[in-house]
């Protein structure tokens, strides 16, 4: 339960982040509908699943060298991700998209799989999705069991939160579309950039006393 708590708090504090994919879902949900908005998303689910095999690579080795330091450098390198990604999401400026077009009906399967590309590379033309799918790691990495299925259970509970959040938004986007204005985009970026680094001072924190009572 602990751990499908934690799974799902994260799911939604990441959902509510602002950024390309976010105005592109609603975008196509307006103008081509909710099953081409679906397949845009299933291709920045799969470019997610990439990046999350990336960092957890990345995790587990650092999770070797930390072996015996009680997850203290994990925690001081998860931190730090998550400092530098949350100030990163504060000052980032978000520009509210306008289109003009009108609507326009998917033609067939291989327009589907063209929408799903094309979620799948916006998402992958952030480099940035891997640090922070490490630092989400080393929230989940404190049940001792980071290499095997606590860590999957976790990171499952993340996607189906992201994924059913990112549903809502599709079949809402035209009720959406006239709430978003770049002022509340930019208090929800801010307030996420503010929980970041607040992780992120607790997880450095956490590890230097660690590594200093060791």
């Amino acid at each position: 339960m602990d751990l499908l708590l934690k799974g799902v708090a994260t799911g939604l504090l990441l959902s509510i982040m602002v950024g390309p994919v976010f105005f592109v879902l609603l975008e196509t949900s307006i103008r081509k509908g909710v099953k081409a908005a679906l397949a845009v998303d299933l291709g920045v689910l799969i470019s997610d699943i990439v990046y999350i095999v990336i960092a957890f690579v990345f995790f587990t080795q650092v999770a070797e060298l930390a072996e015996g330091n009680d997850n203290s450098i994990l925690r001081l390198v998860g931190g730090s991700l998550f400092l530098v990604y949350g100030v990163y999401t504060f000052f980032k400026k978000v520009k509210k998209s306008e289109s003009t077009k009108e609507f326009e009906v998917v033609p067939n399967a291989a327009g589907y799989i063209i929408l799903a590309l094309k979620g799948f590379l916006l998402n992958m033309m952030n480099p940035l999705v891997v640090f922070y799918w490490f630092s989400v790691m080393t929230l989940g990495a404190g049940d001792g069991d980071e290499h095997g299925s606590s860590m999957i259970l976790y990171l499952t509970y993340i996607l189906v939160t992201f994924f059913s959040i990112d549903f809502l938004k599709i079949i809402g986007a035209k009720r959406l579309r006239s709430l978003v204005t770049p002022r509340l985009l930019m208090g929800l970026n801010r307030m996420v950039g503010i929980v970041f680094v607040g992780f992120g001072l607790v997880l450095v924190t956490q590890g230097i006393i660690g590594l200093v009572t060791k």
